[in-house]
């Protein structure tokens, strides 16, 4: 073969290593957040921690492909790169150990970081470090021809990855499945990879041979700090925005990889647009878009959860795909000659990572809630700015030496303006953020005295509320009144006899106000802010007359540890923004809740929801194990102490239904019953 068909074939080669690898890339970061998402109680934060480090491991591995672009001959490069790719098999498959599943919530956040490591830290590496090195080989075997496009079909291939994931693999595999066929991809990735590797390092030296003689001289202007800084700056920014609006999103609706996917795919995707070709971006329309779109997550966040779906997801990840193509837009209008090219990438992916550290790992710490989206649209703003200042040429009256701080400067004041907002908030009477999310105390203006309520919220969805008038402090209130599902079962069940009660999900200890002297109360929660806000704030707990015990951590795995518990009734009300945690509604789930029970105990489940319908998958669950179940919905009441409502009783004898609430369901569906395994789930099939 002549040299010329040669250089097309490690050219194919080259790109089919490339895309292999995104694809893979972006195939796993689902996966794993899917994966461990049950240890950690369903928390938003579960994947932003992942995500976090994800772009670190993603800096490193451009950090390597930097760093052995520049110092390491093609041979030794290509030694080192293959040892590499045969380590990175030693470690397959990726799943991950059971023994991480952590027995406490000390510490979620450092459990999940080590845990992603240990899991999939080195192939990730590895794929992380492919598409700036193999561009570096490109232009080493490829002189004058340009490698940038090959990073838009890396991005191509992420993004394949991830629209493939929610509507092909997630719901035609098994999460052990997936782990598997991944593992296998990535095998064939490290034959091909290491094949190009080969004939790279051969093929550079036959041109090195050929041009021994010829002297080419380059003219490359070497980047300056400041224009190294607008991009770290420009990296940083979207990955804020990207992360800030899954999270926001995650916090009203629920923790489903679409809602991760989705606003990565159009982050990915305007990395594709704008890298394959300049004429994919124009500053002005896209400049002015964002800015009108940013104004309308502003207002749909003013309106809280209450906010359709649809609009939520069109307006928050319009804004985002906006904003993001002017950074990425401008970022590709500010590259350097395909000499620094992986200094280039390697400030982007450094820009990512920052990005991911100061919203996985700053944030929780500076802001009191959810601000994180609000400091990424100032920091868009301020960065525009800027830019534009530079372009202009424009002089600020402030010596020169200050001025390349002043972006940082107005970040930081950002950060300290944001850190303070929230905290005495009207009606705020206690704030507190950890790793599940940001609990706020409230008291509603009521004018008349006997309504007055302090209510639990957790990001925007209320959680409990109490009356403050003394008389009136042990009624139940919100979804638990007495008219509703579980009010009837509280109230019926077993009547001057005592009970044993466990509860998934404190809120506010509402529940409580049912017990009677004698009973036995079991509580399961996994948020230590919960039960110090329940404690200090409200006085269910304090008021209760039954024996109770606190069990802090994830409620699914104490009950895998724990001895048969022979509850009368188990009631599970956890949480996770506006739905409770799809690994708290599987077969094997429900399975292990009914050891617990005594044969004739109730398993009650809340599944209200503005989202979600739920009623097919509780069907399906008791179809699939031969479940007697009441669906009950409850309606608000007039002063609105009491809210609608839908709860779903399962027990295995019908008897133990019959006497306490009846056998007659108030709230039916016609769709078809779903069953959800640990393995096998999909969020899709019950959007209302």
């Amino acid at each position: 073969m002549n040299q010329r068909g040669a250089g097309q074939g490690l050219a194919v080669a080259y790109a089919a290593t490339i895309f292999l690898s995104a694809f893979l890339l972006f195939q796993v970061q689902p996966l794993i957040g899917k994966y461990i998402l049950p240890w950690f109680g369903g928390s938003p934060a579960v994947w932003t921690t992942c995500m976090l480090v994800f772009q670190v491991l993603l800096f490193a591995g451009y950090a390597y492909a930097h760093l052995t672009t520049q110092y390491l001959s093609p041979r030794h490069q290509g030694y080192l790169h293959v040892a590499l790719l045969v380590l990175a098999l030693v470690t397959l498959p990726i799943t991950p150990d059971p023994s991480w599943k952590p027995v406490n919530s000390d510490w979620p956040a450092l459990k999940i970081i080590l845990l992603t490591i240990s899991s999939v830290g080195l192939p990730y590496f590895i794929l992380s470090s492919t598409g700036p090195l193999v561009q570096g080989w490109f232009s080493r075997t490829h002189e004058g021809q340009s490698p940038y496009r090959l990073y838009s079909l890396s991005n191509l291939g992420s993004l394949l990855a991830l629209v493939s994931y929610p509507f092909v693999v997630e719901p035609s595999f098994s999460t052990a499945t997936q782990s598997i066929l991944w593992s296998g991809l990535f095998a064939a990735f490290a034959l091909l990879c290491s094949g190009s590797a080969v004939v790279m390092w051969q093929r550079a030296a036959v041109l090195k041979t050929e041009t021994a003689s010829v002297v080419v001289i380059v003219e490359a202007i070497r980047p300056t700090w400041s224009l190294t800084g607008l991009w770290f700056g420009l990296a940083m920014i979207p990955s804020v925005l990207l992360l800030a609006t899954t999270n926001q999103v995650c916090l009203d609706v629920a923790v489903i990889p679409f809602l991760w996917v989705l606003p990565l795919a159009l982050y990915l995707l305007t990395f594709i647009l704008c890298f394959d070709s300049e004429n994919w971006y124009s500053r002005r329309p896209y400049t002015l878009a964002a800015a009108l779109l940013t104004l309308a997550t502003v207002y749909v966040g003013s309106q809280g959860s209450m906010v359709p779906l649809l609009v939520q997801v069109v307006a928050y990840f319009s804004a985002l795909f906006c904003c993001c193509m002017v950074c990425h837009g401008e970022l590709v209008r500010l590259k350097p000659h395909p000499k620094y090219l992986t200094s280039f990438f390697l400030t982007i992916s450094a820009g990512g990572a920052a990005g991911g550290l100061f919203v996985g790992l700053l944030a929780p710490l500076l802001f009191v809630s959810y601000y994180e989206l609000q400091f990424g649209i100032i920091g868009f703003a301020t960065l525009y700015l800027s830019l534009r200042l530079r372009e202009d040429n424009v002089r600020l009256p402030v010596p020169g030496w200050t001025q390349p701080l002043l972006v940082p400067a107005m970040m930081v004041v950002a950060v300290a303006a944001l850190s303070q907002y929230g905290r005495h908030a009207e009606g705020s009477i206690a704030v507190a953020r950890n790793f599940y999310g940001v609990l706020t105390v409230e008291q509603p203006p009521f004018a008349e005295v006997d309504r007055q309520v302090l209510r639990l919220v957790h990001g925007r969805i209320e959680h409990g509320s109490q009356f403050i008038a003394t008389e009136k402090r042990r009624v139940p209130t919100a979804y638990y009144s007495t008219g509703s599902g579980i009010g009837q079962l509280m109230s019926g069940l077993r009547p001057g006899q005592p009970r044993h009660v466990g509860i998934v999900g404190l809120g506010v200890g509402t529940l409580t106000a049912y017990a009677n002297k004698g009973d036995r109360y079991r509580l399961y929660e996994i948020n230590p802010d919960v039960i110090s806000m329940a404690r200090e704030h409200f006085s269910f707990l304090s008021d209760c007359p039954a024996e109770m015990t606190m069990v802090t951590g994830d409620a699914r795995l104490a009950l895998e540890f724990e001895e048969p518990q022979k509850f009368d009734v188990l009631v599970l009300d956890a949480f996770s923004g506006d739905a409770i945690p799809v690994h708290l509604l599987t077969k094997d789930a429900v399975a292990a809740y009914q050891r617990h029970l005594k044969p004739d105990g109730v398993l009650a489940i809340h599944i209200s929801n503005l989202h979600f319908d739920l009623r097919p998958v509780i069907n399906g669950i008791a179809d699939e194990m031969d479940l007697a179940r009441v669906i009950r919905f409850g309606n608000a009441d007039a002063d609105k102490s009491a809210y609608a409502s839908i709860w779903a009783l399962l027990a295995r004898q019908p008897e133990a239904l019959a006497d306490s609430v009846g056998l007659e369901s108030n709230s039916i569906t016609t769709r078809r019953p779903i069953v959800w395994t640990d393995d096998r789930s999909n969020l899709f099939e019950v959007l209302w």
